[in-house]
């Protein structure tokens, strides 16, 4: 005769539960739900036309490209400086 496998007890399943919980995971999941929101938010607010003056003349874009396009050179012009250091430092 085969034998039924028994039903785990409930200690048993919440040891099984507390070892398959990760908390950090969800924390995570959590906070860059909480940023892709505001930066959703963030990009449905600021789609109004502005004037932008150039040195050879102006041009109207969205709120959002005369905000995020310097935020990128910004940081790219950051990297960039700081693998010069880097270099600098070794030599």
């Amino acid at each position: 005769m085969d034998e039924e496998p028994s039903k785990p007890g409930l200690t048993q399943r919440l040891e099984e539960g507390r070892r398959t919980f990760q908390p950090g995971l969800w924390s995570r999941l959590v906070v860059i739900g909480a940023i892709g929101i505001y930066v959703l938010f963030f990009i449905v607010l600021n789609t109004r036309d502005v004037k932008l003056s150039l040195v050879f003349g102006t041009t109207h874009v969205s709120l959002i490209w005369a905000i995020l396009l310097p935020l990128a050179a910004g940081i790219a012009i950051g990297v960039l400086l700081s693998q010069v250091h880097r270099r600098r430092g070794r030599s």
